[in-house]
């Protein structure tokens, strides 16, 4: 689920679609256009571990062969079923790439993909330029002479896509969606999370160790002896730790409410001392900012007694560090190898760098997706796909309907309002409507680092150009070749890229058992959002408004805190366990969305009916096959206790066997009974949605 919220945003990893056959995944995205004639696509038998109980081990069962032949790419952290799918959508955008850089057509989309690829493969130029692309804002900072200029700077890197000390941008008001308003968020750490700067135990301590060696390695990069280079980092993960200790925790920021408190110019200049915000506003040219939200004020206090507080030269050389780790991975090898050692290596055990295509194309997706968007859907996505996928949303939601209508635990009054709000999503699939327009981003086969900073500007200018129009609806959060899928709360809307629905994640001539157990889910995973305990806070227009009975309210709170307390009895690893709170609104959504698919699965199934039998197994069993063959995935130790520490998904393994502890259906689709049921009993069983 996507909170519109400054960095606070965040896609959430829908719940990974079931896989096919092996012919259907060997497969390039473009036959998902032109798919075979016959319903032969089933399950990936070959993966299976038959040896295994289903009762007792059914992640293993689903998944164990594939477990045994796959080990994690060296380049990678981690591998699933969705990366299997972004490495075969990474080979038809390089082909895309490489013909545009080739071709130099007078197509607007293909010329700024051809320079930009063109330009990111330039290892001479880049190689010759070292750190050169850092000196214009390097020059910008040496220049600050006063707290004021100190703000102006600040204000300036922001425009050029580096977001120092905290975080701005322009997005929907929370209570009033139809307007944009400025936000202004906590921000300014360099590791992924507050609790990276305060938590004491040997393995967190060893990972700051290592990120100040990794800031004395940039500083020393940048021209500084050993001695400099060390007080540099020293003084910058003090100015970072400091920021962290103002900072609300990843549970706290799940609460929508946490982070919206309305304000005013005048108002922010109230806050402390300093009185700097004109000048900000002016730099980034709003003159009059209007309402606006200041989502952290805690954060902002403390921001304002540190720019009293600490000398002119410590915030020179943060910024610095700011500006030379958020470029680090467009400059030359050795910055590349360093910022990789850290965050790849270091943070996510990641063996090896991915080759320079991959990053490059990684990095174009990310600064101007749509272009690339735009040429990969004329390839490699055909109608047919959105087709199916338009009428398993339908059936979807009418089994969301049918389920709201049976909760006992709800009021009629509140059901009404559920009704109203799931009436009134809008869903998204495959690519926008209308299309980004980049006719002012100036890319070309000039430095790579210099197109990234002028399309870092051409975002930030994008963004603040919101401000006083209309809410666009045909915006899109994803590029359309992201393997992904997400629900907006203050648009209301579910969104389904083309990268997702294709082989093996989908194929139209699948059969329906295993569709629905993979896309299908997914589906029901964005649609239960809209009804997690964050989504839930969204009334159907988009507004953060209670519509609930407050007896409601209080029923549905129980029901959460049975999910997180289910949850935080997983240990992954070593002594973690999964963090409840954090991965509530998931687990939620994966349990909602496995339910209502299997109900839409069996009402398809009656109008048209498939055979009982299919590969020996039953339509509930091969759906509950594919979802999990769906998150089959290997991960490393590393990459692991950085997901437990901040990702609100739950590791692959236990959003499998998680949802079947509390779904009736499973255990008797697989005869389970007595101590080989994993089914929960009584009070401990969740059933929400």
């Amino acid at each position: 689920m996507k909170t519109p919220l400054l960095s606070l945003k965040r896609s959430a990893l829908a719940v990974a679609c079931g896989l096919l056959s092996l012919s259907a995944a060997a497969q390039s995205p473009a036959q998902n256009a032109t798919p075979a004639a016959s319903n032969a696509f089933v399950l990936e038998a070959h993966t299976m571990d038959l040896k295994a109980d289903p009762c007792t081990s059914f992640f293993e069962y689903a998944n164990g062969l594939w477990l045994k032949n796959n080990p994690i790419p060296a380049d990678r952290s981690r591998y699933s079923a969705y990366d299997e799918v972004t490495e075969r959508n990474l080979l038809a955008l390089k082909e895309i790439a490489e013909l545009a850089a080739a071709s130099q057509s007078p197509d607007a989309q293909q010329r700024l993909v051809g320079n930009f690829y063109a330009s990111g493969m330039d290892e001479a130029r880049i190689e010759r330029e070292g750190a050169q692309p850092l000196q214009a804002q390097f020059k910008l900072i040496d220049a600050i002479s006063d707290k004021a200029g100190l703000i102006r700077v600040i204000a300036q890197l922001h425009q050029q896509g580096v977001m120092p000390l905290f975080g701005f941008s322009v997005d929907q008001d929370l209570k009033d969606s139809k307007r944009y308003i400025p936000q202004l968020g906590q921000g300014g750490l360099g590791l992924p999370d507050r609790d990276y700067y305060l938590k004491n135990d040997a393995k967190t301590k060893e990972i700051r160790a290592q990120y100040l060696a990794y800031m004395k390695q940039i500083f020393s990069l940048l021209g500084e002896d050993a001695a400099q280079s060390a007080q540099h980092a020293a003084q910058v993960m003090a100015l970072e730790t400091r920021l962290a200790k103002a900072s609300l925790t990843k549970v706290e920021l799940r609460d929508p409410a946490a982070s919206y408190h309305l304000t005013d110019l005048d108002g922010l200049q109230k806050q402390g001392k300093s009185a700097y915000w004109s000048s900000y506003f002016q730099t980034i040219g709003l003159q009059q900012p209007g309402q606006l939200n200041l989502a952290h004020p805690k954060f902002f206090s403390e921001v304002d007694k540190m720019l009293d507080a600490v000398p002119l030269a410590q915030w020179k050389t943060y910024l610095k560090w700011e500006v030379a780790n958020s470029r680090a991975n467009f400059l030359s090898q050795a910055f590349v190898n360093a910022n990789f050692d850290f965050y790849g290596k270091t943070l996510a055990g990641t063996k090896e760098l991915q080759p320079r295509w991959k990053r490059v194309l990684a990095n174009i997706d990310a600064q101007a997706g749509e272009a690339l968007g735009q040429l990969y859907v004329a390839k490699f996505f055909g109608p047919e796909a959105k087709a199916g996928v338009q009428d398993m949303v339908r059936n979807i939601q009418t089994a969301m309907r049918d389920s709201i209508g049976k909760l006992e635990w709800m009021s009629e009054q509140t059901k009404q309002q559920a009704y109203k709000k799931l009436d009134s999503i809008v869903v998204k699939i495959g690519y926008p409507d209308v299309w980004r327009d980049y006719s002012s981003l100036q890319i070309d086969r000039g430095s790579y680092a210099d197109n990234v900073a002028r399309a870092s500007a051409f975002e930030f200018q994008r963004v603040l150009s919101r401000l006083g129009k209309p809410i666009d609806r045909n915006e899109w959060g994803m590029t359309p070749q992201t393997v992904n899928a997400y629900y907006n709360p203050t648009m209301n809307e579910m969104v389904f890229p083309a990268g997702i629905l294709q082989p093996p994640l989908y194929h139209v001539q699948a059969d329906p058992a295993a569709n629905y157990g993979n896309t299908g889910a997914t589906i029901g995973h964005e649609l239960t959002h809209a009804f997690d305990d964050e989504g839930r806070q969204f009334d159907a227009a988009g507004n953060l408004k209670s519509w609930w009975t407050a007896q409601d309210e209080k029923k549905f709170l129980t029901r959460v805190k049975a999910i997180e307390t289910q949850f935080n009895e997983f240990n992954p690893i070593d002594k973690l366990h999964i963090n409840g709170k954090l991965t509530a609104g998931e687990n939620i959504a994966d349990l909602g969305g496995m339910k209502i698919a299997l109900q839409a699965l069996r009402t398809s199934l009656q109008k048209n009916p498939q055979p009982a039998l299919l590969d020996g197994l039953t339509p509930d069993q091969r759906f509950f096959i594919a979802n999990a063959q769906s998150f089959r995935s290997a991960i490393r130790d590393e990459m692991l206790r950085l997901k437990i520490a901040t990702d609100p998904h739950s590791p692959d393994k236990y959003r499998v066997i998680a949802p079947l502890a509390n779904m009736p259906e499973f255990s008797s689709a697989f005869n389970c009974q007595g101590e080989r049921s994993p089914l929960r009993q009584g009070a401990k069983r969740v059933n929400i949605w």
